[in-house]
């Protein structure tokens, strides 16, 4: 099991700006800012940091467990007002799994961020 996941960006403002965004359908929260910025759905559940830095090469690829398709839905029109880019609509992925329904967008820096639900 994943305990956290810490990504390096060069500009720490602007990617904490898209994620706060990407992030609050999920019940998501910023709750810890200084040298690293942290986020979890609750404060004692940090699961999610920043740091400044130069992106990792190549980027990775993560995913956001959603509960619902809708959450699915949200946290990508959401990620996309925060300023993220397009990197695959929401639909179902049969070619993974006959319920795998998932959504893709680039962050500011890059990364290939994921919104998916299995159920």
């Amino acid at each position: 099991m994943i305990d956290h996941l810490e990504l390096s960006t060069p500009d720490l403002a602007a990617a904490t700006a898209f994620y706060r965004g990407a992030l609050a359908p999920l019940g998501y929260a910023l709750h810890v800012e200084g040298k690293a910025n942290g986020f979890g759905a609750e404060p004692a559940r940090l699961d999610f940091w920043l740091r400044p830095g130069e992106p990792s090469s190549p980027r990775p690829h993560f995913a956001f467990f959603c509960a619902t398709r809708t959450l699915v839905d949200a946290s990508y029109r959401a990620a996309l007002q925060a300023g993220g880019t397009d990197n695959g609509a929401p639909k179902l992925r049969v070619d993974i799994h006959p319920t795998y329904y998932a959504a893709f967008v680039r962050d500011p820096d890059g990364h290939n961020v994921e919104f998916v639900c299995q159920a």
